[in-house]
Order: structure tokens, then sequence, then C-alpha cells
């Protein structure tokens, strides 16, 4: 239990500023610039639920498992992040006049990049923290 607590905050400890530096500096204005008129303020609470449960995914489909390795959880932090994200893009995508294809690619490429990255390097950490028995 307390390695699955030391995995799950270590994973959001990783993804959550890498998101926000991504979210809030690299990528603003790619965003603003496609659907801007669509954008609003950042609601926290949405905000943080999305974090706490997506981690929570994280960890039960990519990287707590005890056979868990660093190559495993990138690839199926990776696909995870895909398929996750891909899902939201490509609903957005269908529902919302505003949505573009670029935005589609885009926020699909980063969230399998984040993904893999975050549940790679919060298995390591849990690893160095907490080894596996």
């Amino acid at each position: 239990m307390k390695r699955h607590a030391i995995l799950y905050l270590a994973t959001l400890i990783v993804i959550v500023p890498i998101d926000f530096l991504f979210l809030g500096l690299v990528a603003k204005g790619f965003f603003t610039s496609q659907v801007g008129d669509m954008l609003g303020t950042i609601r926290l609470a949405p905000a943080v639920l999305f974090y706490l449960l997506y981690v929570a995914g994280i960890l039960i489909f990519v990287n707590a498992s005890a056979a868990a390795t660093p190559q495993s959880t990138l690839l199926y932090g990776a696909l995870f992040g895909l398929f996750c994200y891909a899902t939201f893009e490509l609903t957005a995508l269908s529902l919302l006049k505003h949505w573009t294809w670029p935005v589609v690619l885009v926020d699909v490429a980063w969230g399998t990049f984040v993904t893999a990255v975050a549940s790679t390097l919060g298995l390591m950490i849990a690893d160095r923290i907490a080894p596996r028995a």
C-alpha cells in the first residue's frame, strides 16, 4: 500500500508541472490561435479532479503492476495517453465546430508523450524510494 501511494504521488508530481509548462507556455499560443474563442479561464476543481483520476488510471493500467518495468511503462503509458487523449480530441472534433485537426494531432501527440514520461519517471522514482519486495 505504501509503495502504491509513493508511486501515485511520484507520477502526479511528474505529470502536473510538465503539463502546466506545456499548456501554459509552450502551446498556449497555438491553442489560442486554433480555438481561442472557446477557451475560458481554468476552473480549478475540474482540473484537479482530472489529474487525480488520470494518475489513478495510469497506476491501474500502466505502472502499478509488480511486473512493470521502465520499458513497459514507456510503451503502455504512451498507449494509455494515446487512447485517452484521442478519445477526448476526436469526440471534441466530432461535436465542436471550432475544433480543428491540428489541435487533435498536437494534443494527442502531447498526451501520448506526457503520459509515457510521467508513468515511467513515476515508476523509477517509486523504485528508488520504495523498492519492490
